[in-house]
C-alpha cells in the first residue's frame, strides 16, 4: 500500500499538469482575506504605525484605529465599546474567559457547565482546569442534531455554579444553540455565561444585551478578516484576572502591544459582514440547500450531520458510509476541492470527531464525515462542479472498500 507521504508527493505532481477548476469549501477553518480589508491595514502598517501606548502624535494617531474599531465591534453585537477586549484569536479569547472567570470567583464555587460538542479551545481548557483542581466539570449531552436546551442548563445548575459556557454554534456540524434561552436561565440563576461565538459571528444575528450574554468569544479569519486577532467581549461588572500578564494595554485586561493592523481588519470585515449579512446568508444558504439537496440525490448511504434548519447558512456535513473522511479529502483535493473532515489524522491513527459521537453517530459512520463550508465569494459554478465529482469520488473509494456490500 502506497504511503501517505508518497501518495501526497504523487498528488502534487499530478497537480501539475491538473487544470481542474479550484473550489475551496473550508471556509469554517478559515477565510479568504477581502481585499478591502487588506487594503484598510495597510495605513496601520505604512503610516499611522505607532505603538498606541506611547505619547507622541504616531501613537496617538495609532490609538484613534484601535478606538475606531473597538467601537465598530461593540456596534455589532450591542456592547459598549468599554466592554470590547483584543485578543490574538478565538482560543485565547476561550481561555481568557473560562480560566478569568474561575479564578474571579473562587469564594462561591468552582463548577462550570458546558456541553459535549464545544470546540477543543473550550472542552480541552476547561478539562485541563478540571485536573488542576481549580474546575468541577458538568459535560451536557446533547441530541442527535447537536442541540442542547435550557432545560439541561437549568437542571444542570448548581449553588457552587459560577459559570455556564456553550458555543453559539457547531464549528463541525453548523448547529445553533438556543443561546438567548440559555442566557436568560443563566442571568436569572445569578450564574455567568460564556459563548465562543467564533463560527456564528458575522454569519447570524447577534446582541449580547437581549441574549444575556456576558462573555463572547470572536475571531476574525473565520468572516474575511485577517489571522491572529481577536476579540472577548466582557459585560461591564464582570471583572475576572489578566491571561497575559504584563504592560497596561487594554485598560490593564490583556497585556502586549495591540496588533493594530490586524485590529483594523478585524473591525472592517466584521462591520462588512454585518451590513451584508442577511443578503449573504439568503444566497449562500441556497447554495448550500442544493449542495445538501444534491448529496442526498446522487449518493447513497449518506447521513446529514447537524439541525436541518437551525444552522449556520454555509455549513454542509455529511456522514458517508464505507469510507473514511481522509479518503475522501485526499481525492477531493486531486481535483481541487478544499474540504474538511470531522476525523483528524493523529499519530497515524484516524479518530472520529468527538461532535460526531457525542450526537449518537457509532464510530464507524463518524469516521466517513465530511464537512463542506462556503463563503459569500462561493458560486454556483462552484458547487455544480462538487456535486459532479463528489458521487464518482464516493463510488471510487467504495468500489475498494472491504465494507461496501458489493452488488452480486
Amino acid at each position: 500500500m502506497i504511503s501517505k507521504k508518497d501518495y501526497l508527493q504523487q498528488q502534487r505532481d499530478i497537480k501539475k499538469d491538473n487544470k481542474s477548476m479550484r473550489v475551496y469549501l473550508d471556509n469554517a477553518a478559515t477565510t479568504m482575506v477581502r481585499q478591502e480589508v487588506i487594503d484598510a491595514m495597510i495605513p496601520a502598517f505604512t503610516t499611522y504605525y505607532g505603538n498606541p501606548s506611547s505619547l507622541h502624535e504616531y501613537a496617538q494617531e495609532a490609538a484613534k484605529l484601535v478606538d475606531d474599531a473597538r467601537a465598530d465591534v461593540a456596534a455589532v453585537i450591542g456592547a459598549k465599546p468599554d466592554e470590547i477586549v483584543f485578543t490574538a484569536g478565538g482560543s485565547e479569547s476561550d481561555n481568557m474567559a473560562l480560566r478569568g472567570v474561575v479564578a474571579a470567583n473562587k469564594k462561591k464555587g468552582k463548577h462550570v457547565i458546558t456541553t459535549a460538542i464545544e470546540h477543543h479551545a473550550v472542552l480541552y481548557t476547561l478539562q485541563a482546569m478540571e485536573r488542576e483542581g481549580i474546575a468541577d466539570l458538568t459535560i451536557l449531552p446533547v441530541d442527535e442534531y447537536g442541540l442542547v436546551t435550557a432545560e439541561q442548563v437549568a437542571g444542570a445548575i448548581r449553588e457552587d455554579t459560577v459559570l455556564v459556557s456553550i458555543m453559539f454554534a457547531n464549528n463541525e456540524v453548523g448547529t445553533i444553540e438556543p443561546i438567548a434561552e440559555i442566557g436568560k436561565v443563566c442571568r436569572d440563576r445569578g450564574v455567568l455565561f460564556h459563548t465562543d461565538a467564533v463560527q456564528a459571528t458575522g454569519h447570524v444575528p447577534i446582541n449580547v444585551v437581549e441574549m444575556n450574554i456576558d462573555l463572547l468569544s470572536i475571531s476574525a479569519h473565520k468572516f474575511h478578516g485577517p489571522k491572529g486577532v481577536g476579540v472577548l467581549y466582557i459585560r461591564k461588572g464582570v471583572r475576572i484576572p489578566s491571561l497575559i500578564i504584563g504592560g497596561g494595554q487594554e485598560k490593564k485586561r490583556r497585556a502586549g502591544t495591540e496588533n493594530v493592523p490586524g485590529i483594523v481588519g478585524l473591525a472592517f470585515a466584521l462591520k462588512h459582514a454585518n451590513e451584508h449579512m442577511q443578503e449573504n446568508a439568503v444566497r449562500v444558504g441556497a447554495l448550500r440547500d442544493k449542495l445538501m439537496k444534491g448529496i442526498a440525490e446522487r449518493i447513497p448511504d449518506v447521513k446529514l450531520n447537524g439541525h436541518p434548519t437551525k444552522r449556520l447558512p454555509n455549513n454542509v456535513n455529511y456522514s458517508i458510509r464505507y469510507i473514511e473522511g481522509e479518503s475522501i479529502l485526499l481525492m477531493l483535493d486531486l481535483n481541487g476541492i478544499a474540504a474538511s473532515s470531522g476525523s483528524a489524522c493523529t499519530s497515524g491513527s484516524l479518530d472520529p470527531s468527538h461532535v460526531l459521537l457525542a450526537m449518537g453517530l457509532p464510530h464507524e459512520i463518524a469516521h466517513g464525515s465530511l464537512r463542506l463550508t462556503l463563503s459569500e465569494f462561493t458560486t454556483e459554478a462552484e458547487i455544480d462542479y462538487v456535486l459532479d465529482l463528489l458521487p464518482q469520488i464516493v463510488q471510487r473509494l467504495r468500489d475498494m472498500s472491504p465494507l461496501y456490500p458489493k452488488q452480486k
